[in-house]
């Protein structure tokens, strides 16, 4: 298993905010994919927002990720940490695990997801 589930609670908010620069596009399509599945039933349509921190915290984690099934584990630990129980079953996060894996491995083959 490739080491790519480190959770960083140092990092600042400057850090974090560099971080989701380099990552604009793949954030953007990461937050929507995850309002879209809306796992832990919070996505209304007012809030398009909501799922921003979660995929802040999802994304740099992805560096070292080598396949599909490295992401599953990344996506629910960090929903655990944002939701705790109200996370729900890990099998929720099967389908949004397959499809940011599929964002990410566009951006990495072009820099950037599809649309």
């Amino acid at each position: 298993m490739v080491d790519c589930d480190v959770h960083d609670m140092d990092r600042t908010r400057e850090e974090i905010l560099q971080q989701r620069e380099k990552y604009k596009k793949l954030f953007e399509s990461t937050a929507a994919l995850l309002f879209r599945h809306d796992p832990v039933g919070i996505a209304f349509e007012n809030n398009k927002n909501e799922y921003l921190p979660e995929a802040g915290t999802i994304l740099p984690r992805l560096e070292n990720c080598r396949s599909e099934g490295d992401v599953l584990p990344i996506v629910y630990e960090e929903f655990l940490h944002w939701f705790g129980n109200s996370a729900g079953p890990r099998e929720r996060y099967v389908e949004i695990a397959s499809e940011i894996w599929d964002l990410w491995d566009s951006y990495r083959g072009d820099g950037s997801p599809p649309s």
